[in-house]
């Protein structure tokens, strides 16, 4: 009953185009939440690569291209970055700054559409937080995963003719 269980959260996971949160799961399969949780570390445990977001699990689909950006860009700025990257297929898996101090600092985002886009920013625009480039005078990275390797080049190209991008020389 439980690998049954379990390869229908893989279904839902590997169909799903936004993170799917454990509540759902466990209408989905009629079990608890706790249960979910449960699955989801034997999943793990047979190394399927399933990560939690805030907003639910989400699977990395194997064969995504990922690559890393260097970036500079002010607040005003941070909206049109990520839905520049959106528009070209991409996905922004995290942000992660290199502070002097605490060292790296990262943050899972999984920001996927201009509706997460937005939804970021309006949380952001809440007062309650700021950007975490804000610790390190808007140096950043993101890393991004897209279908292939020639939309993280159209991403990397698009942030370029921003301004966005540093590159080292």
């Amino acid at each position: 009953m439980s690998k049954d269980r379990q390869n229908r959260i893989l279904q839902i996971l590997r169909t799903s185009s936004s993170p799917v949160s454990g509540t759902k799961l466990a209408r989905e399969c009629d079990v608890s939440r706790q249960v979910i949780v449960q699955d989801i570390a034997v999943l793990r445990a047979a190394n399927v690569d399933i990560i939690s977001t805030n907003r639910g699990y989400i699977i990395q689909h194997e064969g995504k291209a990922v690559r890393t950006f260097k970036m500079c860009n002010t607040d005003d700025q941070t909206e049109d970055a990520l839905k520049t990257i959106v528009y070209y297929g991409g996905v922004v898996e995290n942000d992660y700054v290199n502070h002097k101090v605490y060292g790296r600092v990262e943050v899972e985002l999984n920001i996927r559409s201009n509706r997460d886009v937005t939804e970021f920013i309006e949380r952001i625009k809440s007062g309650k937080s700021t950007p975490l480039k804000n610790i390190t005078s808007d140096y950043h990275y993101h890393t991004v995963s897209a279908e292939s390797e020639e939309i993280l080049d159209l991403i990397e190209e698009a942030l370029l003719k921003k301004n966005y991008l540093i590159i080292k020389k």
